[in-house]
């Protein structure tokens, strides 16, 4: 809003503008009558304030109301194909990109499998899975306003190069940020992969209303989000949330975590500890299958079996996540836990419980713990977020 006066018409406008956009995204079509009652404005500015949201091409007419006394009323809309967005989730085994409308609807999604594709660029990947994507939205890479990419580990603000993520080949070059920029003609930002989850369950999943939360994931590696007062904590180098590497009780003490890619509550609660408590509770007939698909399927029948071996590595398996959640529950005290990641899900309400009576020993404070709603790619869900929210404060500003 620069070059304006705050109480100004023209900011007050501005603002019931934008109150009536973000209405419609939370509530779908609605009438002049409803969107005055909503907002509080009379009749006649409801009626002013749409004309002038439908010829800056904002909302659309879009159909009537209907089964009610008296005369059917207009409804009204935000017009979906005002700005698109995208988001990426990085992995060292796949590029999944999609596509949303400004009203946060999916409208393209490309995947490119990445292990062994070391001949092609970082770059080139990172195209052909955004033009992947925007192909399927029946779109150009020009539609698209702004991209945000999620990727293990963060790219430190002051070399631009990233950091905490050693298993992610091809990302480390110093020039990888520039070489993007150049290559992509829309604004793209960087978030770590977990932030982008619990930005995805802050606006549409467990951890909507909630100012004060952790996000603790588990899917090949472990890692955190910290929300403090509604905001994510990245900390000084965008670190906040390794906490793979965090040192606990239980695990041998790793120096050179970075180098190693390894650290205590890693070895403890991370994928790779399954095998181990496998042997060490003697369960049978360990299933096959890559690293992250073996230890899925032990928490899966840990989770399915009442007593046994299995059940016993499950809650083995629990404690150790406790015992790193209560180390950060002691320095964050946080209202809320959201447990999320395809072993959280494998272990599902079984494992939630274990973990929530597990930490209710550990913690001098037992903040309350969910498993994340968001359950179908919450990485790329968070990223399409992040693009929304940054894309509606510049395409609903109707002072520009």
């Amino acid at each position: 809003m620069a070059g304006t006066t705050p109480g100004t018409p023209r900011v007050l406008r501005a603002m019931n503008d934008r109150a009536a956009l973000d209405l419609l995204l939370e509530h779908g079509p609605l009438s002049r009558t409803r969107i005055g009652k909503l907002t509080g404005l009379s009749k006649p500015t409801a009626s002013q304030l749409l004309a002038r949201l439908e010829a800056a091409g904002l909302v659309v007419a879009t159909g009537t109301t209907a089964g009610r006394p008296g005369p059917n009323a207009q409804l009204y809309a935000v017009n979906a194909t005002a700005a698109y967005v995208a988001g990426l989730d990085v992995t060292p085994e796949r590029i999944r990109a999609a596509v949303a409308d400004v009203a946060g609807a999916v409208v393209g999604e490309f995947e490119v499998v990445t292990p062994g594709r070391r001949a092609e660029s970082v770059v080139g990947q990172v195209t052909n899975a955004l033009d992947g994507a925007v192909k399927a939205a029946g779109l150009a890479r020009a539609d698209v306003h702004r991209v945000v990419i999620g990727t293990p580990g963060a790219f430190d603000p002051g070399t631009g190069r990233l950091r905490y993520a050693s298993h992610l080949p091809g990302w480390h070059s110093p020039t990888l940020l520039d070489e993007l920029a150049a290559a992509l003609p829309m604004p793209v930002e960087y978030e770590n992969d977990v932030n982008l989850a619990a930005i995805a369950e802050q606006r549409l999943g467990a951890a909507r209303g909630h100012d004060d939360f952790v996000l603790l994931w588990n899917e090949g590696g472990l890692g955190a989000a910290l929300v403090i007062g509604g905001r994510l904590h990245r900390g000084f180098t965008g670190g906040a949330g390794e906490v793979g590497f965090l040192p606990v009780p239980g695990a041998p003490l790793v120096r050179h975590v970075t180098k190693a890619n390894s650290g205590g509550f890693q070895e403890l609660a991370g994928g790779q500890a399954l095998a181990r408590l496998a042997h060490q509770f003697g369960v049978c007939d360990i299933p096959g299958g890559t690293h992250n698909e073996v230890a899925t399927a032990l928490i899966t029948r840990g989770a399915q079996a009442e007593q046994g071996p299995e059940r016993e590595l499950l809650h083995a398996f629990a404690t150790g996540l406790a015992t790193g959640l209560a180390s950060m529950v002691a320095v964050l005290d946080p209202e809320l836990v959201v447990l999320s990641g395809a072993l959280i899900s494998a272990g599902g309400e079984p494992l939630r419980e274990l973990v929530q009576s597990e930490l209710g020993e550990l913690a001098a404070s037992r903040p309350r713990l969910v498993i994340g709603e968001v359950d179908r790619l919450p990485v790329l869900r968070g990223a399409l977020e992040a693009a929304l929210a940054a894309t509606r404060d510049e395409v609903f500003d109707t002072t520009r």
